[in-house]
This record gives structure tokens, C-alpha cells and sequence, in this order.
């Protein structure tokens, strides 16, 4: 079905996807709130990274192309909402949002609804409190933004495969063909992050990644390059509020 060209000013669609599963680079004329009621998604784009756990979701402005990586069995649901419907309360760029417990069983009762339901009844004030919903809950740092300068850009490539490669920035410098100082300076100017505060966000989105896959957590952390699993554990909780342990447990931290 062509959900971008319903007549209703918000679609919604549910999709369940296997682990390792991934949708290829699009767009749509439509923004979109990708929520993940089960499983993580990585989503893409030229700009950057932003990892989506269970009961989060990202808003996608529309005419972005994007791709879709999903690690363990993703329910993943979506609602499409035309320009027309969009409020400027709406977030104008990428946006990982927290999902409150009223916004979830609101996308879940428009992932049920008819495809042309009552715009005017009960069903179309669902789809209008859903956008105040997303209006009006903050947003969450998980994303991982990429530089365009070329010489930053291989290496954060490669940081992203890798994350747990352990090479200083120095290290890094010589295969850039620049110094240090350069590299570190281009850090802060095109990503807003030092390179060390980099590297720990590219392994803080791994890690929920490989989380959701079951990955024992030991195995995690010493794959990162962490010490020790205590290790890893302190820096997870104080970037998300909560141990690996109990992140995923019943889909909230």
C-alpha cells in the first residue's frame, strides 16, 4: 500500500522485521516517527547515526534519505504524516524521542485504525494528539553525527566498524596524512564532540546494538575496548541513567 499518498493527513503502518534485516537507502514525502516497540534500529543518513531502542522513537522530516538497520527482532511501527498536518511545535531536524507510555498506546491504537478513518471523529483526534504528544516530549542523545571533511570522514568510518579500536588520535593522524591538533580541531567543529567523547558515543550505540542482538555483556565490553564489564557498565548508566542490565529489560530503562 502507497502510504504516502493517502488522503488522510496521518498514516500509520505496522512492520516486523528479523534480526540483521535492513532497508536500503530512501526518502519519503512525508515526515515520519519511526517507533520501536521491540528491538533496536540503527537509522542513517549523509549527516549521522541515531541508534532507536524499545520505546523510542525517531522523527524523520520528510524528503531525508535515510537507511534502516535493525538488530534483533524489530516490531517496528511507523506513522506518515503529511506537511499539511505538521505543526511548528514539530522537531525541524532528526530527533530520537523518549516515548511516553501515552504516546506508545497512541501509535499502537493507529496502527489499528482504518486506513481511511473519521477525520473528524474519535479516530482523527487520536492522530491529533498523537503530533501534540510528539511536540511535546524532549528528545534523547542518540545520535552520532559524521563529519564531511574527507580525512575525519575515513576515520570515523572506520571508528564506526570499529569501535573498539584503541588507537590515540596520534595514531590516527598519521594515517590521515594531518596532525593531531587538526583532527581534534575538525572534531569539535564539524561534530560539536571531542574525539575522545566521539569514540565513546560510536561505542555507546554499538553497544545497544549488540544488547538487543542478546550479546552476553562481558563479551560487549571487552569488544569496545573497555577494562572490564564494571567498566563498561559505569559508562553506559551514566549516558542513559541505567546498567546494560537493565536497559531492554520490559522495553524501558
Amino acid at each position: 500500500m502507497d502510504y504516502q499518498h493517502l488522503p488522510r493527513p496521518v498514516a500509520a503502518m505496522a512492520k516486523e522485521f528479523t534480526d540483521g534485516a535492513r532497508i536500503a537507502p530512501h526518502c519519503h514525502e512525508r515526515a515520519q516517527l519511526i517507533f520501536a516497540a521491540r528491538g533496536v534500529m540503527t537509522i542513517s543518513t549523509a549527516e549521522g547515526a541515531w541508534v532507536v531502542p524499545p520505546q523510542r522513537a525517531l522523527w524523520m522530516p520528510a524528503g531525508t534519505v535515510h537507511e534502516i538497520g535493525m538488530a534483533g527482532v524489530v516490531s517496528m511501527r511507523t506513522l506518515y504524516v503529511r506537511a499539511d498536518a505538521e505543526s511548528p511545535r514539530l522537531p525541524a531536524a532528526i530527533r530520537v524521542i523518549a516515548v511516553s507510555p501515552l504516546l506508545r498506546e497512541l501509535i499502537l491504537r493507529a496502527c489499528a485504525l482504518p486506513v481511511l478513518y473519521d477525520e473528524t471523529g474519535a479516530d482523527g483526534r487520536v492522530m491529533a494528539l498523537i503530533l501534540d504528544e510528539i511536540a511535546a516530549l524532549p528528545s534523547l542523545a542518540l545520535d552520532l553525527p559524521m563529519p564531511r571533511d574527507t580525512r575525519l570522514l575515513g576515520l570515523c568510518q572506520r571508528l564506526r566498524a570499529d569501535p573498539g579500536d584503541a588507537r590515540t588520535l596520534d595514531d590516527w593522524a598519521r594515517d590521515a596524512g594531518a596532525s593531531a591538533r587538526t583532527l581534534a580541531r575538525l572534531f569539535h567543529k564539524e561534530t560539536g564532540l571531542s574525539f575522545a567523547d566521539w569514540r565513546q558515543q560510536a561505542r555507546l550505540l554499538a553497544a545497544m546494538a549488540r544488547l538487543a542482538e542478546g550479546q552476553p555483556i562481558t563479551r560487549i565490553a571487552l569488544d569496545l575496548g573497555y577494562e572490564s564489564p564494571s567498566a563498561f557498565a559505569a559508562m553506559f548508566k551514566r549516558a542513559l541513567g541505567a546498567p546494560p542490565s537493565r536497559y531492554f529489560r520490559d522495553g524501558t530503562p
